[in-house]
């Protein structure tokens, strides 16, 4: 990448940075810190003692904790380590504490450079009520909505990430919608503000990237389009936005140069629009760096945490910045399960790569442990071409061709996004989720990938003798793939491995790692990896089941079971044994991994027992609750239901 910052004599050089924040964006800070020469520090809850940003640092200081608000939250134990570890500046990241005044204040009061805008401009922008406040705009009151408002949207007033986000489309959700946001924004950013405004349906969400020196220079870098949200969650950005009229174009990124001029911004910063029937409706600005930013550094050229180094070392930015070359689109890889209702994914990150050609941000190493305590994402995966349809394309096979053994993913809802008629003619809006997302992650497996993990195994028995001289019965295996189970057969033979009842297909190579079948002239390749029971098979996630199956667990029916480990933060007022609820009535709320769960009656009837007590933390599985169905001839099952879960990171 280049550079475009003017020479400058009046600077003070940084030597060494700390980054405030954790996994991918503090592993992204460290490379560029690497090559500029200068030294790294991490801190690391003790959850992250064994992080990948903790082992890549030069430096690393343990904060004593394990949840956010117990470490990465505590702007005292971060100055402190900064300091400690004789550290010259600052770099937030994004979430945590990177559009938090007083931190920025602590930092700079500690005699430490601070990497973002002043604490005056991030008061003014970091609060979204502020920031239209001084737009001219207003939102709404929360006690003042009514039934013509509607639908309006529930948000944080600082931070973002759809966090502390809800969409209330009757009056009578909207006061449990204040309390969840509310309660969802404390635990995230520390604080509890929300606020009500107008939600824009099917709109494009726009933003633009800016980029400002202490010389008076301000940088408009071009729109992103990040549309394509489930939750109130980006899943895929891209730059430029497409199909913007220019004069739509121009006047975001004007009004995004006024924004910045208004509080004396410094530094990388985003504003975000919504935009509908031609017109652009601000949303808000970001005082610090984007998870999507690596779409403008593609196009632009340009290393942006370098930018944001060298201007808050003094530097003065070049009177206009670099031309925009090709499309960059860039799509986040999350550890989360569509079959069980997006819940995120914990355990062991066993392999994960990606073909050449393509750029990947982790803050994950081969073997690292997926915890309970943070957001589930594995990392972002960011193509540039010279056209769209060509970065489109290269996300795609990138993604479809990529090595991810461990927790289920998203990885297949991001390539029949990618694929999907209605994002590769850029007709997209932000209702694309709410049309397509069933049809989007309707199971396909593929038919031969149990066969491809059975042969793979029969391999390594074959070794201590698995032929037979005489016939004898074929050895079975059965997998649990895409919720549906599957039972393989085959023989060991003089030439090798023969499937059995499969008509058509043809062995032509197994051993442990490689399957070859031939099927009416054409050969696949299944690439086959074992981890315990989870068998990895090309893109499929593959359960093995054991050959005399234990019997199953006998849970009372109406079970709620723990879909994660977490901590239970409330139960419902007034809930006890024996009330009656409705279908669908909110029982448990379970914290986990930066997101809450609510656990909801699976129908209407009678809570038989209340299994757990606020502030208990639960594992993957325990019993919450029993509800004991009215009609006896529906009953249900142990089920570990969730329902409305909110979304992870801060963007």
């Amino acid at each position: 990448m280049t550079t475009s910052i003017a020479s400058d004599t009046s600077v003070t050089p940084i030597a060494s940075v700390l980054v405030a924040n954790r996994g991918e964006i503090a592993c992204r800070v460290f490379r560029t810190c690497r090559a500029s020469g200068i030294r790294t520090v991490a801190v690391y809850s003790d959850a992250d003692e064994n992080a990948l940003h903790a082992r890549v640092a030069d430096t690393a200081v343990r904060l004593p904790g394990a949840t956010p608000a117990e470490t990465y939250l505590r702007a005292d134990l971060i100055v402190k380590a900064a300091v400690a570890a004789g550290a010259d500046a600052v770099h937030p990241g994004y979430g945590f504490l990177s559009e938090n005044a007083g931190f920025a204040r602590a930092v700079q009061d500690a005699g430490l450079v601070w990497i973002g805008p002043p604490p005056e401009a991030i008061e003014a922008m970091a609060s979204k009520t502020r920031a239209k406040a001084l737009l001219g705009l207003a939102p709404l009151h929360a006690d003042e909505v009514t039934e013509s408002d509607l639908p309006v949207l529930v948000k944080a007033a600082a931070g973002g990430g759809g966090r502390g986000m809800r969409v209330v489309r009757r009056l009578a959700e909207l006061k449990p919608a204040l309390e969840g946001a509310r309660a969802e924004a404390a635990s995230a950013f520390g604080d509890g503000e929300v606020f009500v405004e107008p939600y824009v349906e099917n709109g494009r969400h726009v933003e633009v990237q800016i980029l400002a020196d202490t010389h008076g220079t301000v940088w408009a870098l071009g729109t992103r389009d990040c549309s394509l949200q489930r939750r109130h969650q980006k899943v895929v950005e891209e730059a430029p936005a497409p199909g913007l009229p220019g004069e739509l174009a121009d006047e975001l990124c004007a009004t995004a140069v006024r924004a910045a001029r208004a509080v004396d911004y410094t530094g990388a910063g985003t504003v975000e629009f919504l935009v509908a029937d031609g017109r652009a409706h601000f949303l808000e600005m970001n005082t610090r760096l984007q998870v999507e930013h690596p779409v403008t550094e593609a196009v632009f050229g340009l290393d942006l945490v370098a930018e944001q180094i060298r201007v808050a070392e003094g530097h003065a930015l070049a009177g206009e910045p670099p031309r925009a070359r090709g499309h960059a689109v860039e799509a986040r890889l999350y550890a989360e399960d569509p079959a069980a209702d997006w819940t995120p994914g914990t355990g062991t990150l066993h392999r994960l790569a990606v073909p050449d050609g393509v750029r990947l941000d982790t803050g994950f190493g081969d073997g690292d442990t997926i915890g309970v305590h943070y957001d589930p994402m594995l990392a972002k995966v960011v193509a540039h071409a010279p056209t769209r349809a060509e970065a489109v394309r290269t996300l795609a096979g990138a993604l479809e061709k990529a090595t991810i053994h461990g927790p289920v993913t998203n990885r297949d809802l991001l390539v029949a996004s990618l694929r999907h008629e209605e994002f590769t003619s850029a007709r997209m809006d932000t209702g694309f989720y709410d049309r397509h997302l069933t049809a989007l992650t309707a199971p396909a497996p593929d038919p031969y990938a149990p066969l491809a993990a059975a042969l793979a195994e029969a391999h390594g028995r074959s070794r201590f003798g698995g032929w037979r001289n005489l016939p004898s019965q074929p050895q079975t295996r059965r997998y649990l793939l895409a919720g549906e189970e599957h039972e393989v057969r085959y023989h060991h033979t003089r030439t090798g491995l023969t499937a059995d009842g499969v008509h058509g297909v043809h062995v032509v190579h197994a051993d442990a790692a490689l399957v070859v079948l031939e099927t009416d002239g054409i050969r696949r390749r299944f690439r086959v990896a074992r981890y315990g029971d989870r068998v990895h098979v090309n893109g499929a996630t593959l359960t093995a089941l054991p050959r005399f199956p234990e019997p199953e667990d006998q849970r009372a029916p109406g079970s709620l079971l723990a879909p994660m480990p977490g901590t239970v933060v409330k139960i419902a007022d007034g809930l006890v044994t024996g009330s009656s609820v409705e279908a669908g009535e909110p029982i448990v709320w379970l914290e986990a991994m930066k997101m809450q769960h609510v656990i909801s009656a699976p129908a209407a009837g009678t809570l038989t027992a209340l299994q757990v007590t606020e502030g208990q933390q639960v594992e993957m599985g325990t019993l919450l609750a029993i509800v004991q169905e009215s009609d006896p001839g529906a009953r249900g099952t142990a089920r570990p239901a969730t329902h409305g879960a909110a979304p992870k990171e801060p963007q």
